[in-house]
């Protein structure tokens, strides 16, 4: 009993490591591995395994900024066992993120997004051991695409965070409760009467929608967005189409 009682406080409880295949992921892609669960002093009955992917948030209160986390998306393995003391049971895993999981992978001067996995085992009248992998999130075709196009519009990525909240223009909105913003700011003087661009993105199957929030020299701050279509993706192209919309 005694050993029981120090199991369900988390001491000499049994432990839980995801181990990965591919840690690089694009949005709407998938990651591979395998969760390890490793008994501990005495038998435990686990009814569950659990992987949740969350980022790191930005929520704007009265006070200012606070920073927190946000679950994107969560997955219940259906796992159920009694672990051994010392025994290992090895559990693969394969899932989806979804489309609007923020980038990580970033040309920026200060990158403050993080998107990770917590992976836990339900464990009868015990503590749910965690464990944390982060992800390394790179840009769809669509996405990188229109980041060169940035660039080549004369604009260099200076910032990258995640708000709480959500997005909408014209035709679409996001889903998942939060959005990323990727700061920028034109290179050189006197090309842009600008002072920033915000960039965001709400992809879907086919196409990814872009919602730019433009900070203009001695004017209000306006909004302008356009979409994607993933068939024809020319960062030259997008470009022009940039030139036009913002000057």
């Amino acid at each position: 009993m005694f050993r029981k009682l120090l199991s369900s406080m988390g001491i000499g409880a049994a432990t839980v490591d995801l181990q990965l295949e591919n840690a690089l992921v694009s949005p709407g892609g998938s990651f591979r591995g395998q969760v390890v669960a490793r008994g501990g002093s005495t038998p435990q009955a686990v009814s569950g395994l659990t992987i949740a992917l969350l980022t790191r948030v930005e929520v704007e209160t009265g006070n200012g900024e606070v920073v927190g986390k946000q679950v994107l998306d969560s997955w219940k393995l259906p796992a159920s066992f009694t672990l051994q003391p010392q025994e290992t049971k090895v559990v693969p895993v394969h899932c989806a993120i979804g489309a609007e999981t923020p980038l990580t992978e970033l040309s920026c001067r200060d990158n403050r997004t993080r998107v990770w996995l917590q992976t836990g085992l339900e464990i009868d009248l015990g503590l749910d051991p965690g464990d944390e992998d982060f992800l390394r999130i790179v840009p769809t075709s669509a996405q990188a695409a229109f980041l060169s196009a940035m660039e080549l519009a004369g604009f260099q990525m200076m910032r990258a965070d995640v708000e709480k909240g959500y997005l909408q223009g014209r035709g679409f909105r996001s889903r998942s409760g939060c959005y990323q913003e990727l700061e920028y700011r034109p290179v050189g003087a006197g090309r842009w009467s600008i002072n920033e661009v915000e960039v965001s993105f709400v992809p879907e199957t086919e196409r990814t929608h872009v919602l730019l929030e433009i900070d203009r020299a001695f004017r209000r701050d306006g909004y302008l967005s356009l979409t994607l279509d993933h068939r024809a993706l020319d960062a030259r192209a997008i470009a022009r189409e940039l030139e036009r919309l913002i000057r």
